[in-house]
Formats: structure tokens, sequence, C-alpha cells
């Protein structure tokens, strides 16, 4: 189990940045009697989505530095990198974005930002998952033969 954790947090990550983003909060916006009740409860959801991404971040960073999971050595460095840079964009969201959407002030502009970073949030989590995919796909005797047996 230790050997995929990696690519399992990776696809928690991308999943429920995809479900939150893409699906839940836009249904939010159309079913909720008022864009207000719906942004209050989107924020809610947002700032579980940067607990889960801070957690699932945390889990990863870890895991690249484990000989017991299947991150090699050369990927670490790349998977750790995308990481940083994904957690560090879920916290800006949530702790520079977020306070000025909710105080509406100049909400377009912080809106837009905070999209952004979100879909750069996305790509962190999508390039993590693509790289831990690609390197748990190659042939077992070439990943035996990396780790001397």
């Amino acid at each position: 189990m230790a050997r995929v954790l990696p690519l399992w947090l990776a696809a928690a990550w991308l999943m429920s940045l995809s479900t939150i983003g893409f699906l839940v909060v836009p249904l939010l916006f159309v079913y909720l009697p008022t864009p207000a009740v719906a942004g209050a409860m989107a924020a809610h959801l947002f700032t579980a989505q940067t607990a889960l991404s801070v957690a699932c971040g945390t889990g990863l960073l870890l895991a690249a530095r484990s000989p017991r999971c299947e991150i090699t050595t050369a990927l670490a460095p790349r998977v750790s990198a995308w990481t940083l840079g994904g957690v560090l964009l879920a916290m800006l969201v949530e702790w520079g974005v977020a306070p000025h959407i909710v105080a509406r002030e100049n909400l377009a502009f912080w809106h837009r930002l905070g999209t952004g970073m979100y879909a750069g949030q996305w790509l962190a989590a999508l390039a993590v998952f693509a790289i831990l995919v690609g390197g748990t796909t190659r042939q077992p005797a070439l990943v035996e033969s990396e780790n001397g047996a």
C-alpha cells in the first residue's frame, strides 16, 4: 500500500479539485436561490478543498522522501516542485484572495485572480498525477533493475 500511496494522494487531490471546481460550485449557482447563498456555500467548500489540498500535498511531499513509496529519485524533485506550487496556490487563494471576495472588494478582479489560481492548482495536481502515472507504468524489469534487484 505504501508503494502506491503517492498515486492515490495525487488522484484524490486532482479529483477533489475537479469535482468542487468544475461540477459542485457551478451547480450551486444554478440551483441555490440567490448568488449570495451560493457564494457563501462555495466559500465553505473551497475552504474544505484547501484543507484537502494541504493534506494531500503534505502526504505527497513526505512520500517523495520515503524509500518505501514508488516515487523514484528521478521523479521526486518534479513531484515535489509541482506539489509545493499547487499547495502554495491553495493557501494563497484561501488566505490572500478569498477574504477580498468575501468582503466584496473589487469583486471581478479578485474572483478572476482566484479562479486563475485555482486553475493553476488544478494544473499542478494534474502534473503530479501525470508524473506519477508515467513513473509507475514502466516495465517491472526496469523498476527492479533500478532498485538493484
